[in-house]
């Protein structure tokens, strides 16, 4: 058998050199011993027999082993497991036998390509769950696998699309005892089936009745005062019209224990109903004067400014709501800037740069989001209000205590804004998303795109100035021609060329294609895309997909990726479509949700009306897609 591993010399190149793959199940035959030697040889938790049900895979490139994996049984007791599906007792003894575990993943190590692990992992799911139930008569609905978080970081799961639920406790079975070993593991899930929680709602326990805490402010929660553009393609009748202030309630409980007072959440609940409502000006005064009386404006502004509500519990209630909503394995995280015009110059922020809403320099504060869209739903997730560094001289320093700036604040850019906003979502909660996009502020930047978590494809904008090289150069001195001084300085055995240069290549014809069926119909553009390099620093240099889109109205985009080379290009098409819904959000959110009417100079009260914004949007969302007969996967392009 050690003839089969003479040549260990490393195996390097893409995914696409080892296709096809086939998975050979070795249980009771010939090839098992191959799989035992494999993994007794080089898994650094070794082998030994398996008990009880298990399949054994060896994974074959062109005849040979490349890679070894097994499923067996799931483990009986694991917290962070049973703490994220959510299931009673009774339920876990019913259904843990439709949950296996990959126990064993080996790749031989001088097999060296990128992407391999993640790309096996989700093959071999499909061929476990047919074979595990053909052998042994349950359908598995969920696998789950612990990783060593010492030796190593779950990449290849998080690639795959499995959850990270947590950790074990250090605890290991030996005989009827537990005993701690201290070497704790992540816990990564992988869902199959979403029957296993329709099965486990029959098996928790009946709560106990509550009673019915009635708002005395429920009767302004009801006003049939609504914005008439809110719903309006929604096609909601009268009938429903008077649900709609139930509705508010109930959605708005999410965020009861986010206050320390009734009358934090009476001016909270005010504030989201003078948003979603039919006033011209949506600020702090309208709105208190409508629901209230002259006395309620400065009661209103504490509220915003300096009331103790915890706006980092709101924030996190609704990131899990629009979770919850929209969660999509293929989701984007979308990033993108928001500037709001300001005649003043002591708010918070406020000083002469772009401003994207008016196409040129100008006094405005600038806003930096980022949001969640995939086939189910969309929504805004954060926002950062950004402060140029010449808030940062002793001049502006001096207005810090007016505008309400924390002392600690340090200057960050926009791209590391995003970044912050990011990290931090994706560590707070269980998104599940394969894409980053952004807009061409964030995506030319190079930095921006490397800070990015490892297991995503980022799908960025950039601007058309942005030079890429169209093969991978060589570089060489050049050769001293004449009596000038002796060359020392590389050159490139290629010029790299603006991507513009690009979309004019005539040998590279347009391509029509339909991105997505819209509710109006089909949604075409014309595309071009093709494999580049790109420039960074004057030298060359990862290897991604140029992808460039032309509007009808003449426009040309471009965008880069990092997606493989052997991805299909449909995926690349449907990344393009994901980007609109932050879009979409704005122009809601800014067109009768009273995003950029508010009238405050504080750097609080700026994150907190964003807030407030931002959770009065995800109910109109909600609403839409509670009512709409037919919704389309993603919004559809403004322009």
């Amino acid at each position: 058998m050690d003839a089969m591993w003479t040549d260990q010399r490393p195996v390097t190149g893409s995914l696409k050199d080892l296709q096809p793959l086939s998975f050979v199940l070795v249980n009771g035959t010939e090839d098992e011993a191959v799989w035992d030697h494999m993994v007794r040889t080089w898994h650094y938790l070794g082998y030994q027999n398996m008990i009880g049900q298990r399949v054994k895979y060896l994974v074959l490139s062109n005849g040979m082993p490349i890679a070894a994996m097994s499923f067996n049984r799931a483990s009986f007791h694991v917290g962070a497991r049973d703490t994220w599906l959510g299931w009673s007792e009774q339920g876990r003894q019913n259904l843990l036998q439709h949950v296996v575990n990959n126990n064993r993943f080996l790749i031989l190590p001088w097999i060296r390509i990128k992407n391999l692990a993640s790309h096996i992992l989700s093959l071999s799911l499909r061929q476990m769950k047919s074979d595990w139930l053909r052998l042994y008569g349950v359908e598995p609905y969920a696998v789950e696998t612990f990783v060593d978080l010492n030796r190593y970081q779950g990449i290849c799961y998080k690639a795959a699309n499995w959850r990270y639920v947590g950790e074990t406790r250090g605890f290991s079975k030996i005989g009827k005892a537990f005993v701690y070993h201290g070497n704790r593991k992540g816990v990564f899930l992988y869902l199959l089936d979403d029957r296993l929680f329709d099965l486990m709602s029959r098996f928790q326990p009946q709560p106990k009745p509550q009673l019915v805490c009635v708002r005395s402010w429920d009767m302004m929660l009801s006003q049939p005062d609504w914005s008439p553009d809110l719903f309006i393609e929604v096609g909601i009748n009268d009938q429903t019209v008077t649900r709609l202030g139930a509705l508010l309630g109930e959605y708005l409980d999410t965020y009861t224990p986010c206050y320390t007072h009734p009358a934090q959440q009476k001016n909270c609940e005010t504030y989201i109903k003078g948003l979603l409502s039919d006033l011209d000006r949506k600020s702090i005064e309208p709105i208190a004067l409508r629901y209230e009386d002259e006395r309620a404006v400065r009661t209103m502004q504490m509220f915003l400014k300096d009331a103790p509500w915890d706006e980092g519990q709101m924030k996190q209630a609704y990131q899990s709501r629009v979770c919850a909503t929209a969660d999509d394995p293929q989701g984007m995280i979308t990033v993108d800037g928001s500037d709001f015009p300001k005649k003043g110059t002591h708010s918070a922020g406020v000083a002469r740069q772009y401003c994207g809403r008016l196409g040129k320099v100008e006094n405005c504060q600038a806003g930096v989001f980022i949001g969640y869209s995939g086939v189910k739903g969309y929504g805004l997730l954060d926002a950062r209000l950004y402060l140029p560094k010449a808030w940062f001289d002793d001049n502006h320093k001096a207005l810090w205590p007016k505008c309400d700036i924390p002392q600690d604040t340090e200057f960050r850019t926009k791209p590391q804004l995003a970044l912050e906003m990011i990290e931090e979502a994706v560590h707070n909660y269980d998104f599940q998303f394969r894409w980053v996009g952004c807009d061409g502020a964030f995506g030319s930047d190079p930095e921006f795109r490397k800070g990015l978590p490892e297991h995503t494809l980022f799908f960025a904008d950039l601007h058309s100035n942005q030079r890429v090289y169209r093969e991978r150069p060589t570089w060489s001195v050049p050769v001293q021609k004449g009596r000038g001084r002796r060359p020392t300085k590389q050159v490139s055995s290629v010029r790299a060329v603006p991507v513009s240069v690009i979309s004019e290549d005539e040998s590279m014809p347009w391509q029509e294609v339909v991105l997505m069926v819209g509710a109006k119909g089909p949604v075409r553009t014309w595309v071009k895309y093709c494999r580049v390099v790109e420039m960074v620093d004057g030298q060359d240099g990862e290897e991604l997909w140029l992808y460039i889109r032309k509007y009808e109205d003449g426009r040309i985009k471009y965008a880069l990726c990092n997606a493989p080379a052997d991805i299909d290009i449909q995926e690349l098409h449907h990344a393009a479509t994901l980007r609109w819904p932050i879009e979409q959000s704005f122009q809601e959110c800014k067109g009768y949700l009273g995003m950029d009417q508010y009238e405050t100079r504080s750097y609080i009260a700026w994150h907190r009306h964003m807030l407030l914004v931002m959770v009065a949007h995800l109910f109109v969302v909600e609403v839409r897609f509670r009512f709409q007969k037919k919704t389309p996967s993603v919004p559809v392009p403004l322009s």
